[in-house]
């Protein structure tokens, strides 16, 4: 056999001997950057202008404005305490603390630079991903506490809440803390981020108090334009925040994509049927509110479940979350302006529960991870759920406590009858 024919093997030996650092693989993976750059900038537009949109049409005229800046303000001020430690706390590797919080290596974020690799990623982009999450989390409040809430409490609370409520519970389930330990599963946010921010603007809700004339005096949205708007910007971004999870250009990422687009509209087609039945007439604020609980209830088990599986949860989201919201109205009188719990909450709830049992591999899921199989794994979800709802729950009571006691939470009588706009920004909404 001629010589040349072994020359590349013999290059290739020679090549590690002398020089390994040529040929040691870099773990960087151009098309998985390439798409969670993407993803990020799909899930930083669902908070704005998407949220931003969705809730402001939701408003009366006269707070059309304060919701827009409450979800800029917050896209802001998250963004500067994740580069301060934000990042640190809830990703790196916290030693001896690891279990509950994570370490304070990537303080500033100093340590990071164009050559800093995150598994397959620039750990830049990872950093940037994870933050977009970070944001929408505590954006998702606002809707509780929409139309009576100071602004400077609002920045205060959001403040408090992502430090001492998102960046653990980020921890204990991304960060590889304690539920990462015990096998919990949450592929896109369903505790992290709905669970945590659903629940706390149920305790803001009940804190703050109706808004004036609740509910014997009609509050209907002002602009359902610009509120199927911004729901249509949701949908679109929410692939970025569900097939993104996967961190790879990859089936994994088709998979969770599919699922998802499935489960937003089985959620719509559910919600406008039951309404249609109920009511005689189907709205186009039910059929986009039964879209976003079913994007909401797929959170957890995106990557997880088959698409049929995806469509399944649509399904009992658009179900589950309107008999929630019209209980919650009815009986309970809460006013969760936005109806944040009843959609995001019981969505990320429920969805994280159903994980357990649609991602068996029976149903064409990719299979449980704790021990024990789908029981095993539904207790898991369980802890989960309640920690977080205690957690998240127990410390935002007692920062709007604090904040109540401090600043005040609400603006004066006069100051809600005139509007946030013009009280809190000295501007309008629309100036015709």
């Amino acid at each position: 056999m001629p010589i040349f024919h072994f020359l590349p093997n013999l290059l290739a030996v020679l090549t590690l001997l002398f020089w390994p650092g040529l040929v040691s693989a870099e773990p960087l993976n151009a098309a998985d950057t390439a798409w969670i750059l993407t993803a990020s900038g799909l899930v930083l537009f669902m908070t704005v202008p998407g949220l931003a949109l969705f809730y402001g049409g939701l408003v009366r005229s006269k707070n059309v404005l304060s919701i827009l800046m409450q979800c800029f303000a917050i896209t802001s001020l998250v963004s500067v305490l994740w580069l301060l430690g934000g990042y640190s706390l809830a990703l790196s590797d916290g030693g001896s603390l690891q279990a509950l919080i994570g370490g304070l290596s990537k303080l500033s974020l100093l340590s990071l630079n164009a050559d800093s690799v995150k598994d397959n990623l620039p750990e830049t982009v990872f950093c940037m991903y994870h933050l977009t999450f970070a944001i929408f989390a505590p954006a998702l409040i606002v809707g509780g506490v929409a139309e009576r809430i100071k602004f400077s409490a609002l920045l205060w609370f959001v403040a408090g809440w992502e430090l001492l409520i998102y960046i653990p519970v980020c921890h204990w389930i991304w960060g590889g803390g304690w539920l990462a330990e015990l096998g919990v599963m949450d592929f896109a946010g369903g505790l992290v981020v709905h669970v945590s921010g659903g629940i706390a603007a149920l305790i803001g809700a009940m804190m703050i108090g109706s808004r004036r004339g609740y509910p014997r005096m009609p509050m209907p949205p002002h602009n359902l334009t610009m509120t199927a708007t911004g729901a249509g910007i949701l949908w679109v971004g929410w692939h970025g925040f569900s097939a993104g999870s996967a961190l790879m250009a990859n089936g994994a990422a088709g998979i969770a994509m599919l699922s998802t687009h499935m489960s937003a509209a089985a959620g719509s087609l559910a919600w406008m049927t039951i309404e249609w039945l109920r009511f005689g007439k189907p709205s186009g604020l039910g059929l986009i509110t039964g879209m976003v609980a079913g994007l909401g209830m797929i959170a957890p088990s995106a990557g997880f479940v088959a698409p049929l599986g995806g469509l399944v949860i649509g399904i009992i989201a658009g179900c589950s979350c309107f008999f929630t919201l019209h209980w919650m109205k009815r009986h309970l009188a809460i006013d969760d302006t936005l109806d944040v719990f009843a959609i995001h909450g019981v969505g990320g709830i429920v969805g994280s529960l159903l994980t357990a049992v649609l991602a068996s591999e029976s149903l064409g899921g990719i299979g449980t991870i704790a021990e024990h199989g789908m029981l095993g794994q539904l207790s898991i979800q369980a802890l989960a759920v309640v920690s977080i709802l205690a957690w998240s729950g127990g410390i935002s009571y007692v920062l709007l406590k604090l904040l109540d006691k401090s600043l005040g939470l609400r603006v004066n009588q006069h100051d809600e009858t005139e509007g946030l706009d013009i009280s809190q920004h000295n501007e309008q909404g629309y100036n015709l």
